[in-house]
C-alpha cells in the first residue's frame, strides 16, 4: 500500500474550458523548432548549420558548459534557419521535416541488464537529459550522480492535461522510464489518490510510490519533495515535474528511438471544442489554432498552463515541457459597468469579494489576463502562506530574495524551491508581484555565486 501525504493548503482555480476526453487528429504542416529558452539555465552552443540534413535524434544544440549534454531534434529533415536575437542570443533551430522520417537508432536496451552510469549515457546522447531539471536552483539537470529522484505523475494546475489519460496504453514505457530511472538511484513517484498507475509501480525495485491528496499545488514536484526528503546546501536531486519524460525514456529504450511524442491538452473559455491532440515537442502551433477560436476576439494564448506557461501567438513552438495550450480573453477591451460596485456573481474571488463564492466550489469561471491593480509594496497578509503547502515561510523569503540577502535566502529554503511553487502565491498575491520571476532571479543569482 503506497503512503499517504495529505494536504489541506492550496487553491483549485475551476476554470471554464477543460478537455474533454477525445483526441483530435491534425496533420502537421511540417515546421518545427527547438527553443533553447525552455531549457532553463542552458547556454547553447548550435552544432548544426542552416541547410544540413538531421534525423529524428541528432543534436541540433549542446550545451556550452557540459558540451557532451545534447538537445536533440524531434524530427528528421532539414535545418531551415538559426535565428537570433540580441546579442547573437540563440532564439531557435528551426527544422523543416521530411515526409518520411528517418531515426537515429541507439539501440533498443534491456534496462534490467545496465548499470546507472550506462543508463545515464544513454538518456544524454539522446537528448533526453536536458528535459530533466534538478534542485536546488530548478535548472536543467546537471551531469552526475543525483542523490534521488522525484516524479510527479499528478497534475492539478487549472486545466491541466490529465496524465492518467496521456498514459493510456503507454503504461509499458512508462514502467520501462521508472525502472531506467531507479538504476541510477531510488526513485519517489507522486501520484493522485484515484491513480491507475499504481498497480503498475507498486512493486519496482527501488520505485516508491505517494499518494499526495490536496488541492492544487500538491502535483508540484517541488512540494512532494519537500515533502518527501528536502534538499540541504551541496546536494543535487532530479525533479521531473513533467511525467511525460519518462515516457520519452521509456520509449528509448524499448524501441531505440528518440520519440518526443506528447498529449497536448487544447484548453481554455476561448476554445471552440476544448480537446486533446498528439503532437511533437517544438511543433508549429498555427496547425492546432486555425479555426480553434473566435478570431475577432482579443485572445491570450499561453503556451503551457495558464499559472505557469508563457504567452505565444498561433505561429509559436510547442514548449519542451508544455502539456496544454491555452487559449482565455486577454480582457484589454472589457467593459464593466460601475466595476466593484456590483455583485459580479461570474467573477472568481479568493477572499470572497463577490457574490460568487455563494454558488459553491464547483462553479467553472472565465477569467482574462488582466492583472487587476498594479504592483505596490509587499502587504505581509499570510496569503502566501494559505496556497503553499511547503515548510518554509514564502514571504519572508521573498522579501530576502528582493534585498538579495543570500544568507537569509539559504536558511529560508531557497533551494527548496522553484518558481512554480509560488504560482499560486503570485495569483492571490494582493500586492501584484511577478513571484515567479522574482524567485527565477534569485535563485540564478545563488547559482551564480555558488559557481
Amino acid at each position: 500500500m503506497a503512503n499517504l501525504i495529505k494536504l489541506h493548503k492550496g487553491l483549485n482555480i475551476q476554470l471554464q474550458g477543460k478537455a474533454e476526453e477525445t483526441k483530435l487528429s491534425l496533420k502537421s504542416n511540417g515546421r518545427y523548432a527547438l527553443v533553447p529558452d525552455d531549457f532553463e539555465g542552458v547556454t547553447p552552443k548550435v552544432v548544426v548549420h542552416e541547410g544540413d540534413m538531421v534525423k529524428a535524434g541528432d543534436a541540433l544544440f549542446v550545451n556550452k558548459q557540459y558540451p557532451e549534454m545534447k538537445f536533440t531534434s524531434p524530427v528528421s529533415g532539414k535545418v531551415t534557419a538559426v535565428e537570433r536575437g540580441e546579442r547573437r542570443k540563440v532564439l531557435c533551430v528551426k527544422v523543416e521535416a521530411d515526409n518520411e522520417q528517418n531515426y537515429v537508432d541507439f539501440g533498443k536496451k534491456d534496462v534490467e541488464k545496465m548499470d546507472g552510469k550506462d543508463i545515464f549515457e544513454a538518456i544524454m546522447d539522446a537528448g533526453i537529459l536536458g528535459y530533466i531539471n534538478q534542485l536546488p536552483y530548478a535548472v536543467v539537470a546537471e551531469p552526475g550522480r543525483p542523490r534521488t529522484i522525484f516524479v510527479s505523475a499528478l497534475r492539478d494546475k487549472p486545466l491541466a492535461c490529465d496524465f492518467e489519460y496521456e498514459v493510456k496504453g503507454q503504461e509499458q514505457d512508462f514502467v520501462t522510464g521508472l525502472k531506467a530511472l531507479a538504476r541510477i538511484t531510488k526513485v519517489y513517484v507522486g501520484v493522485g489518490k484515484d491513480s491507475s498507475l499504481l498497480s503498475h509501480i507498486s512493486n519496482l525495485e527501488h520505485v516508491e510510490a505517494v499518494v499526495f491528496d490536496g488541492p492544487c499545488p500538491a502535483g508540484n514536484v517541488g512540494v512532494q519533495v519537500n515533502h518527501l526528503d528536502p534538499v540541504n546546501k551541496g546536494e543535487m536531486v532530479w525533479a521531473i515535474g513533467d511525467p511525460t519524460v519518462v515516457l520519452f525514456i521509456g520509449r528509448l529504450f524499448n524501441t531505440g528511438k528518440a520519440d518526443f511524442r506528447r498529449l497536448v491538452a487544447l484548453c481554455g473559455s476561448e476554445v471552440k471544442k476544448p480537446c486533446h491532440v498528439e503532437m511533437l515537442v517544438g511543433e508549429e502551433l498555427s496547425t492546432l489554432l486555425s479555426n480553434s477560436y473566435d478570431a475577432d476576439h482579443h485572445v491570450r494564448i499561453i503556451n503551457g498552463n495558464v499559472l505557469t506557461g508563457r504567452q505565444t501567438t498561433k505561429d509559436g513552438y510547442l514548449g519542451a515541457h508544455s502539456s496544454e495550450i491555452t487559449v482565455i480573453p486577454e480582457g484589454d477591451d472589457a467593459d464593466e459597468l460601475l466595476g466593484w460596485a456590483m455583485p459580479r456573481l461570474k467573477q472568481f474571488s479568493v477572499n470572497r469579494s463577490y457574490f460568487s463564492w455563494l454558488f459553491g466550489k464547483k462553479k467553472e469561471y472565465v477569467l482574462d489576463a488582466r492583472v487587476k491593480g498594479g504592483e505596490r509594496h509587499i502587504i505581509m497578509s499570510g496569503e502566501y502562506d494559505r496556497v503553499l503547502p511547503m515548510d518554509i515561510y514564502g514571504e519572508y523569503l521573498i522579501k530576502a530574495i528582493i534585498c538579495g540577502d543570500i544568507d537569509k535566502m539559504e536558511q529560508l529554503g531557497i533551494y527548496e524551491v522553484s518558481p512554480e511553487d509560488f504560482a499560486l502565491a503570485e495569483f492571490v498575491d494582493s500586492s501584484k508581484l511577478e513571484l515567479q520571476r522574482i524567485v527565477r532571479e534569485g535563485l540564478n543569482n545563488l547559482r551564480k555565486e555558488n559557481a
